[in-house]
């Protein structure tokens, strides 16, 4: 038996979300929890699994939506929030794919602003996260063309060379937020909610 059981504070640092995210997959059935007294105790496995499933169900950069049986239990009450994130870095699509799905968000990902551009024009999305500097395509261009279908959406600037022009540039779009790499989970989790008009 080489089970390896976490406890809430484990948990909170290992998926590095808050308390009332844990909780909140927990009576969603989300993430199987033991109770031990009154403390909660975690499979570490079980997490690792949930957030295996969460990868390719919401990741998908082909547009092609996941089969019934791959998607994760619907949240009770009202539609599921849609995010498109552009980047590409790989590792920080998966990071924000991963950070985004514990929030209950359902995630397209592109890895420049040719793709992004495009699913732009096929699906309506509640909040888009793009990368300010990309090859080709610059994250700014896509802003310009997701306003210009959509004058009211959310945008999320990520970038690893922050810029004063850059960061004119971006409030002068209505950008919502302006995160600079490295940045924190819950950061991203706390402005993506706010950007949306979410209770934080």
């Amino acid at each position: 038996m080489d089970e390896t059981f976490l406890t809430t504070e484990e948990v909170l640092e290992y998926l590095q979300v808050n308390l009332r995210t844990v909780y909140r997959l927990i009576k969603a059935g989300k993430i199987p929890a033991v109770r031990v007294g009154r403390q909660w105790r975690f499979r570490k496995r079980d997490i690792d699994g949930w957030l295996e499933s969460q990868g390719p169900r919401a990741g998908r950069a082909g547009g092609a939506p996941a089969p019934a049986a791959a998607a994760a239990p619907a949240r009770p009450a009202g539609p599921r929030r849609r995010i498109l994130v552009v980047d590409d870095e790989s590792s920080i699509r998966d990071l924000l794919t991963k950070t985004l799905a514990l929030e209950d968000y359902d995630v397209d990902t592109a890895p420049d602003g040719r793709s992004a551009l495009e699913r732009l024009h096929l699906y309506p999305y509640d909040l888009l996260i793009a990368d300010l500097n990309m090859p080709g395509i610059d994250g700014l261009s896509v802003i310009r063309e997701a306003k210009r279908l959509k004058t009211a959406l959310p945008v999320i600037i990520i970038t690893g060379h922050s810029t004063e022009t850059a960061a004119i540039e971006a409030v002068n779009l209505g950008v919502a937020g302006y995160l600079t790499k490295p940045f924190r989970i819950q950061q991203v989790l706390t402005v993506a909610s706010r950007a949306m008009g979410e209770p934080a």
